[in-house]
């Protein structure tokens, strides 16, 4: 039997490498002579480098600035083929709220100036193509900052140099291109985006994900106002209108790569499964397996384990799905091409020993649905 372990992250718990190695030594103790692969997936957002790295991508370190000026160090990917060279960034590496507290100050001076490093760092290994993972970001700026540390400058109605952070896009009154990096034209951006949100609005990046970042009501009003104002300078600019579905991801990071590159939006799961040759993988597969830490009605619209399931499904081969915690019906998952489901929380004696002990539970779980599919 050939089976094809390939979990997203357990959040909080588990990276999908981690996730995929419990899964895999509880499918051996049912099958010991089965060939198991690990393949951790993504879906574009946090742990799409991961994924990358796992799938063969070369990883890298800069050091970069944070989200509020206090300098990291950043991890980012890149592989070299026959096509060119491909770079895979996520915005959570360098600008992501892990490295932030979450308050309404940080929300206003958050950035992606790091994002941008990163960037930059790929120009310079002479990359053709980058994939922008975003997802877990701490800014709400639009987008530039990056575009700051590419040479960008934002100035204000005085001329000067407007402050790094989405509380300060509302006072741009031009932009300053002539130094921004000429080989930007040369590099095919592709962003990794699940969600649909505008720029800005009530639907938009401010006002949907800014109380995540820390963001006030008074914060995401000033956020918004500034992402209203960002567009129009940008569309000045371009004239590329930037306010489209998914440019509200990651705090409207897509928005300032619409305007000054050739850069797509694509679909998170299908890019990174492209990027690592999922295909290939499931070609001789005689059983997938797959999970996420909570598996919910969000998962069932496209989120990478029942995106999996799908693909799985259209080539004949049955999936399993192992969770944290199941939110969705047997009914649900069977639409999908699950076979059977199991989660933690059954086994486990209460949420916080699953969150705490996830390795040895996930492959225990996994052990006891195959004895019962």
């Amino acid at each position: 039997m050939r089976i094809l372990i390939a979990p997203d992250k357990f959040k909080g718990s588990l990276t999908a490498v981690e996730a995929a190695a419990a899964i895999a030594e509880g499918a051996l103790r049912v099958y010991p002579d089965a060939v198991a692969t690990q393949f951790p997936i993504a879906d574009g957002g946090e742990g799409t480098l991961e994924a990358a790295v796992a799938a063969g991508y070369e990883e890298r370190l800069n050091a970069v600035v944070g989200p509020i000026l206090a300098p990291i160090g950043a991890a980012w990917a890149l592989r070299k083929d026959a096509a060119g060279i491909t770079a895979v960034i996520e915005t959570a590496q360098a600008s992501g709220l892990a490295h932030m507290e979450p308050t309404p100050e940080n929300a206003l001076r958050a950035h992606s100036y790091g994002c941008g490093q990163l960037i930059a760092a790929a120009l310079e290994a002479g990359a053709t193509e980058i994939v922008l993972g975003v997802g877990g970001s701490a800014m709400t700026d639009g987008g530039s900052g990056a575009l700051r540390a590419l040479g960008l400058k934002p100035l204000d109605a005085a001329g000067n140099v407007v402050p790094l952070g989405g509380g300060s896009l509302a006072d741009v009154a031009a932009l300053d291109a002539s130094g921004l990096d000429p080989r930007l034209s040369a590099v095919n951006f592709r962003i990794a985006v699940d969600v649909r949100n505008p720029l800005f609005g009530s639907t938009g990046a401010a006002a949907v994900f800014g109380p995540q970042k820390g963001a006030d009501e008074d914060a995401v009003e000033k956020l918004d106002a500034g992402l209203r104002n960002w567009a129009s300078i940008l569309r000045e600019a371009t004239g590329r209108d930037v306010n489209v579905p998914g440019a509200g991801a990651a705090g409207g990071f897509p928005a300032s790569f619409l305007a000054f590159t050739q850069a797509t939006l694509e679909g998170g799961f299908s890019l990174v499964a492209g990027l690592t040759g999922l295909a290939d993988h499931l070609q001789g597969a005689d059983l997938v397996i797959t999970g996420e830490g909570s598996m919910d009605s969000q998962s069932l619209t496209g989120k990478a384990p029942i995106a999996l399931a799908q693909a799985a499904r259209e080539r004949g081969i049955p999936v399993v799905v192992v969770a944290g915690r199941i939110l969705v019906t047997p009914e649900e998952l069977a639409e999908h091409g699950v076979v059977a489901a199991a989660q933690l929380l059954d086994i486990a004696p209460s949420p916080a020993e699953a969150i705490a002990n996830a390795g040895p539970y996930l492959a225990r779980a996994t052990s006891q649905v195959l004895e019962g599919a």
